[in-house]
């Protein structure tokens, strides 16, 4: 059964955003294809795992999103669509969905579900993936995963263009009790570029 979490953006606490994840997930061809036959019941944005990495990096573009929904300024054909072009730093849809998207080799999924209608509900987005995703779902948050644990940074970084500089960070700081500082403020400094980068994208 999906483990479904429930998340509010502060301007739009009226819209839910239903949250899954999966993984060893083997029918990721299957799930393409409902979008690419543009499937109404597939309205979701599937997204690969291993390119969000943070739940702070996944809900800035869910917010980019709905408000481009919203307020009528949307590039593409649907808010989910638009979630997934929203991660992307460039305005190019296609390696939107490319590098971001799910793809048919697919194992770790993050599926998204923006609440707009009172038909939309945590049960039945539950019931819809439980139904249609094959692969194991995970908890997320309270003693599960959490959001961008499966991140693939290396990935993310080519992505977004940001050099690694993680040999001469380590070079310079040292560590700190047998752990690396650079090590440990790396995360953080990457998802604070990158967040900045699809905030700007937005405006």
């Amino acid at each position: 059964m999906a483990a479904v979490q429930t998340f509010y953006l502060p301007h739009y606490p009226t819209y839910p955003i239903y949250v899954c994840m999966f993984k060893d997930v083997s029918n990721a061809d299957f799930l393409r294809s409902q979008l690419l036959e543009a499937n109404p019941k597939f309205d979701y944005a599937f997204l690969d795992a291993t390119m969000i990495l943070s739940l702070p990096h996944l809900l800035s573009a869910s917010f980019l999103a709905l408000h481009s929904h919203v307020t009528h300024r949307s590039k593409t054909r649907t808010p989910h669509s638009e979630l997934v072009f929203r991660l992307h730093p460039s305005n190019n849809i296609g390696e939107s969905y490319k590098r971001f998207g799910i793809s048919d080799s697919t194992t770790y999924l993050i599926a998204v579900k923006i609440g707009l209608g009172p038909e939309t509900t945590a049960e039945s987005v539950m019931e819809h993936l439980s139904e249609n995703v094959k692969g194991e779902a995970v908890l997320i948050g309270g003693g599960g995963l959490e959001i961008g644990m499966w991140a693939n940074e290396a990935k993310v970084r080519k992505v977004y263009k940001l050099e690694n500089k993680d040999a001469a960070k380590k070079e310079k700081n040292g560590a700190v009790n047998g752990v690396d500082r650079a090590e440990a403020n790396q995360r953080q400094e990457v998802e604070s570029v990158i967040l900045g980068m699809v905030s700007l994208k937005g405006s």
